[in-house]
């Protein structure tokens, strides 16, 4: 049984108990109304009240009390019904928490893997560099297919579903461009036959940052690429220290924190009050701070 059947069945148990003690404190007010009519029926009798009419009054204490007795045993049976809900419930938490704890184990261990591999495909990608692989040489004559090894060293990777690239990306990078950023992106850097995979793991690399475009698109559902490159960034954040880049797009806050509440701590850039230029433009500030402190000199 999963662990959400299980508070499904805890929620049921809540709502049986409420109503349970619902009705117990209906037969406690009715056991009290009871009392108080016994009560005043005994405060009514004195020395000259009559032989009839004191038989009228024990005969009506007689039935209140039959209806308290009555009272009070359905109400000890509500009450011994909600005792074992409650042991039931407390039952059902105790295997609720096993069983929160055994899918947390499983979701971490899948984290582990993931991580693993993203870390050992790091090292190997750094160890290619290192060694630039063997590249064999072709004779001109011989027409043959170009290489597509990048060893180009870049300022920013830019992390984007492509949906968004006519409304924002497309104007963002021709701003780079504009300001003389590097940048690494998938329709200038992957040609047909290329690895995917290998590209983006290599453009990862060798950018000093990663400019993340988050937006509905980017964090939809079945994203695979958009994902892996993230926890690509992630992982090099971890070793070379502050590396993402965000930019909200089209998003809210909230819809960020249901995504990666990580992500959503980061101050962030955010097209809803800035242009592409001026993203642009504290981008270029980042990458180059002093430079961009100089003082403007107007010609005379």
């Amino acid at each position: 049984m999963s662990a959400e059947q299980t508070q499904r069945e805890i929620n049921k148990i809540d709502i049986e108990i409420a109503t349970l003690e619902k009705e117990r404190a209906d037969l406690e007010h009715k056991e009290a109304d009871k009392m108080k009519r016994v009560i005043n029926i005994q405060q009514s009798i004195t020395k000259n009240t009559s032989a009839s009419t004191l038989s009228s009054k024990s005969r009506q204490i007689q039935r209140y009390q039959k209806e308290i007795s009555k009272l009070a045993k359905d109400k000890a049976n509500i009450t011994k019904e909600i005792a074992n809900k409650k042991k039931n419930q407390a039952s059902k938490s105790v295997k609720l928490q096993k069983e929160l704890a055994a899918e947390n184990q499983k979701v971490d261990k899948a984290q582990q893997v993931i991580q693993h591999s993203y870390e050992q495909r790091i090292t190997e990608l750094a160890a290619q560099i290192h060694n630039q692989a063997y590249i064999p040489q072709f004779p001109l004559s011989s027409r043959a297919f170009p290489t597509t090894i990048d060893t180009e060293e870049y300022d920013v990777f830019i992390s984007h579903a492509w949906e968004d690239k006519e409304d924002f990306v497309d104007e963002f990078l021709l701003e780079l461009t504009q300001l003389g950023v590097t940048f690494w992106y998938d329709k200038q850097r992957i040609v047909w036959g290329d690895s995917m995979r290998a590209k983006i793991d290599a453009g990862l690399t060798r950018s000093r940052f990663g400019v993340v475009i988050v937006s509905p698109n980017y964090i939809a559902e079945g994203k695979y690429w958009t994902k892996a490159e993230l926890d690509g960034l992630f992982q090099l954040e971890s070793i070379n220290g502050k590396t993402i880049l965000p930019i909200w797009h089209n998003i809210t806050k909230k819809e960020i924190m249901a995504y990666s509440p990580i992500i959503a701590g980061r101050l962030a850039m955010t097209t809803a009050s800035m242009t592409p230029k001026e993203i642009a433009v504290e981008l270029v500030t980042l990458l180059n701070p002093i430079q961009m402190e100089e003082p403007i000199h107007e010609e005379a």
